[in-house]
Protein backbone atom coordinates (compact mmCIF):
# COMPACT_ATOMS: atom_id res chain seq x y z
CA UNK A 1 0.00 0.00 0.00
CA UNK A 2 1.45 3.37 -1.00
CA UNK A 3 1.19 5.86 1.81
CA UNK A 4 -0.33 9.24 0.85
CA UNK A 5 1.69 12.35 1.61
CA UNK A 6 -1.19 13.69 3.73
CA UNK A 7 -0.23 11.61 6.76
CA UNK A 8 2.63 9.69 8.34
CA UNK A 9 2.12 6.05 9.32
CA UNK A 10 5.06 6.06 11.73
CA UNK A 11 5.12 2.31 12.39
CA UNK A 12 3.82 1.13 9.00
CA UNK A 13 0.66 -0.26 10.60
CA UNK A 14 -1.80 0.11 7.71
CA UNK A 15 -0.31 -2.70 5.55
CA UNK A 16 -0.44 -5.11 8.51
CA UNK A 17 -4.03 -4.53 9.67
CA UNK A 18 -5.20 -7.95 8.50
CA UNK A 19 -2.78 -9.57 10.96
CA UNK A 20 -4.47 -7.96 13.95
CA UNK A 21 -7.18 -10.00 15.66
CA UNK A 22 -8.88 -6.82 16.90
CA UNK A 23 -8.33 -3.33 15.50
CA UNK A 24 -9.03 -0.41 17.83
CA UNK A 25 -8.55 3.23 16.89
CA UNK A 26 -8.10 6.18 19.22
CA UNK A 27 -8.82 9.44 17.43
CA UNK A 28 -6.94 12.48 18.70
CA UNK A 29 -5.05 10.47 21.30
CA UNK A 30 -2.57 13.27 22.04
CA UNK A 31 0.40 12.45 24.22
CA UNK A 32 -1.20 9.41 25.89
CA UNK A 33 -3.52 6.62 24.86
CA UNK A 34 -6.45 5.57 27.00
CA UNK A 35 -6.38 2.17 25.25
CA UNK A 36 -2.76 0.93 25.22
CA UNK A 37 -3.29 -1.48 22.31
CA UNK A 38 -5.13 1.00 20.09
CA UNK A 39 -3.81 2.70 16.98
CA UNK A 40 -3.44 6.35 17.93
CA UNK A 41 -4.27 8.99 15.31
CA UNK A 42 -3.58 12.69 15.81
CA UNK A 43 -2.72 15.83 13.85
CA UNK A 44 0.24 16.45 16.18
CA UNK A 45 3.22 14.12 16.37
CA UNK A 46 3.27 13.08 20.01
CA UNK A 47 5.19 9.99 21.09
CA UNK A 48 1.97 8.03 21.65
CA UNK A 49 0.66 8.78 18.14
CA UNK A 50 0.99 5.98 15.58
CA UNK A 51 -0.39 7.79 12.52
CA UNK A 52 0.06 11.55 12.21
CA UNK A 53 -2.39 13.44 10.02
CA UNK A 54 -5.90 14.71 9.48
CA UNK A 55 -8.31 12.18 10.98
CA UNK A 56 -10.59 11.97 7.95
CA UNK A 57 -7.63 11.57 5.57
CA UNK A 58 -6.16 8.81 7.72
CA UNK A 59 -9.47 6.95 7.98
CA UNK A 60 -9.84 7.14 4.19
CA UNK A 61 -6.71 4.97 3.90
CA UNK A 62 -8.18 2.17 6.02
CA UNK A 63 -9.88 -0.75 4.22
CA UNK A 64 -13.65 -1.14 4.52
CA UNK A 65 -14.91 -3.11 7.53
CA UNK A 66 -11.44 -3.32 9.03
CA UNK A 67 -11.98 -1.74 12.48
CA UNK A 68 -13.70 -3.23 15.53
CA UNK A 69 -13.82 -0.24 17.87
CA UNK A 70 -13.16 3.51 17.72
CA UNK A 71 -12.91 5.93 20.61
CA UNK A 72 -12.23 9.64 20.91
CA UNK A 73 -11.96 12.01 23.84
CA UNK A 74 -12.53 15.75 23.36
CA UNK A 75 -11.82 15.65 19.64
CA UNK A 76 -15.09 16.07 17.72
CA UNK A 77 -15.58 19.64 18.96
CA UNK A 78 -12.44 20.64 17.05
CA UNK A 79 -13.59 19.28 13.67
CA UNK A 80 -15.20 21.18 10.79
CA UNK A 81 -17.15 18.38 9.08
CA UNK A 82 -18.74 15.91 11.46
CA UNK A 83 -20.81 14.29 8.70
CA UNK A 84 -17.72 13.47 6.63
CA UNK A 85 -16.06 11.90 9.65
CA UNK A 86 -19.12 9.76 10.37
CA UNK A 87 -19.20 8.60 6.76
CA UNK A 88 -15.60 7.42 7.04
CA UNK A 89 -16.28 5.74 10.37
CA UNK A 90 -19.26 3.95 8.87
CA UNK A 91 -17.05 2.72 6.04
CA UNK A 92 -14.22 1.34 8.18
CA UNK A 93 -16.08 0.00 11.23
CA UNK A 94 -17.28 -3.59 10.97
CA UNK A 95 -21.02 -4.31 11.22
CA UNK A 96 -21.98 -4.28 14.93
CA UNK A 97 -18.68 -2.58 15.75
CA UNK A 98 -18.82 0.42 18.07
CA UNK A 99 -17.48 3.88 18.48
CA UNK A 100 -17.52 6.10 21.55
CA UNK A 101 -17.12 9.86 21.49
CA UNK A 102 -16.67 12.03 24.58
CA UNK A 103 -17.03 15.79 24.04
CA UNK A 104 -17.72 18.89 26.15
CA UNK A 105 -21.39 19.49 26.88
CA UNK A 106 -22.62 22.83 25.52
CA UNK A 107 -23.14 24.13 29.08
CA UNK A 108 -19.51 23.53 30.05
CA UNK A 109 -18.17 27.02 30.92
CA UNK A 110 -14.62 26.01 29.96
CA UNK A 111 -15.74 25.25 26.41
CA UNK A 112 -15.54 28.90 25.40
CA UNK A 113 -11.97 29.42 26.61
CA UNK A 114 -10.49 27.15 23.93
CA UNK A 115 -10.34 29.10 20.67
CA UNK A 116 -9.96 25.86 18.66
CA UNK A 117 -13.46 24.64 19.58
CA UNK A 118 -15.78 24.80 16.57
CA UNK A 119 -19.07 23.03 17.40
CA UNK A 120 -21.39 22.32 20.30
CA UNK A 121 -22.81 19.01 21.54
CA UNK A 122 -25.91 18.22 23.55
CA UNK A 123 -28.09 15.30 24.47
CA UNK A 124 -29.73 15.01 21.03
CA UNK A 125 -26.79 15.80 18.73
CA UNK A 126 -26.27 12.25 17.49
CA UNK A 127 -30.02 11.65 17.28
CA UNK A 128 -29.84 13.81 14.14
CA UNK A 129 -27.12 11.55 12.72
CA UNK A 130 -28.03 8.05 13.90
CA UNK A 131 -31.00 5.82 14.60
CA UNK A 132 -32.17 6.29 18.19
CA UNK A 133 -35.01 5.28 20.47
CA UNK A 134 -33.47 6.45 23.75
CA UNK A 135 -35.34 9.70 24.23
CA UNK A 136 -38.96 10.82 24.23
CA UNK A 137 -38.16 13.90 22.16
CA UNK A 138 -37.63 13.05 18.51
CA UNK A 139 -35.57 15.12 16.08
CA UNK A 140 -35.31 15.09 12.27
CA UNK A 141 -32.49 13.31 10.44
CA UNK A 142 -32.82 15.47 7.29
CA UNK A 143 -32.98 12.45 4.96
CA UNK A 144 -29.52 11.29 5.99
CA UNK A 145 -28.83 7.58 5.42
CA UNK A 146 -28.41 6.28 8.96
CA UNK A 147 -25.50 3.87 9.37
CA UNK A 148 -25.23 3.94 13.17
CA UNK A 149 -27.55 3.33 16.11
CA UNK A 150 -27.16 5.46 19.22
CA UNK A 151 -27.12 2.95 22.07
CA UNK A 152 -26.13 5.02 25.12
CA UNK A 153 -25.60 8.59 26.28
CA UNK A 154 -24.01 9.60 29.59
CA UNK A 155 -23.74 13.06 31.12
CA UNK A 156 -20.56 13.65 33.15
CA UNK A 157 -20.54 16.23 35.95
CA UNK A 158 -17.09 17.08 37.28
CA UNK A 159 -14.57 19.82 37.91
CA UNK A 160 -10.92 19.76 36.90
CA UNK A 161 -8.08 19.81 39.46
CA UNK A 162 -7.62 21.47 41.89
CA UNK A 163 -11.37 21.83 42.54
CA UNK A 164 -11.79 18.51 44.34
CA UNK A 165 -14.66 19.52 46.64
CA UNK A 166 -16.69 20.75 43.68
CA UNK A 167 -15.84 17.53 41.86
CA UNK A 168 -17.37 15.45 44.64
CA UNK A 169 -20.56 17.50 44.68
CA UNK A 170 -20.92 17.28 40.91
CA UNK A 171 -20.51 13.50 40.99
CA UNK A 172 -23.67 13.40 43.09
CA UNK A 173 -25.49 15.47 40.44
CA UNK A 174 -24.25 13.03 37.80
CA UNK A 175 -25.61 10.02 39.66
CA UNK A 176 -29.00 11.74 39.92
CA UNK A 177 -29.36 12.96 36.36
CA UNK A 178 -28.13 9.69 34.80
CA UNK A 179 -30.70 7.53 36.59
CA UNK A 180 -32.54 7.24 33.28
CA UNK A 181 -32.97 9.03 29.96
CA UNK A 182 -36.08 10.88 31.16
CA UNK A 183 -33.97 12.50 33.88
CA UNK A 184 -31.34 13.43 31.32
CA UNK A 185 -33.96 15.13 29.17
CA UNK A 186 -35.42 16.92 32.20
CA UNK A 187 -31.95 18.13 33.17
CA UNK A 188 -30.96 19.48 29.77
CA UNK A 189 -34.26 21.27 29.17
CA UNK A 190 -34.61 22.83 32.61
CA UNK A 191 -31.41 22.82 34.65
CA UNK A 192 -28.35 22.82 32.40
CA UNK A 193 -27.57 26.52 32.89
CA UNK A 194 -28.01 26.27 36.67
CA UNK A 195 -25.90 23.11 37.01
CA UNK A 196 -23.48 22.99 34.06
CA UNK A 197 -22.51 19.60 32.68
CA UNK A 198 -18.81 19.02 32.01
CA UNK A 199 -18.95 16.49 29.17
CA UNK A 200 -21.14 13.99 27.36
CA UNK A 201 -20.33 10.49 26.11
CA UNK A 202 -22.09 8.85 23.17
CA UNK A 203 -21.93 5.15 22.29
CA UNK A 204 -22.94 4.12 18.76
CA UNK A 205 -23.17 0.76 17.01
CA UNK A 206 -22.51 0.25 13.32
CA UNK A 207 -25.67 -1.09 11.68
Amino acid sequence: MTQPDSFNDKHNLLPTLSKHQTVELELGCGNRKRLPNSIGIDMLDYEAVDIVGDIVAVLAAFPENSVDFVTSHHVFEHLDNLEELLDQLARVIKPNGQFEATVPHFSNPYYYSDYTHKRFFGLYTFCYLASSSLFQRQVPTYQRVLTFELTAVDLAFKSPPPFYVRYGIKRVWGALFNINYWMQEFYEENLCYLIPCYEIRYVLRRL
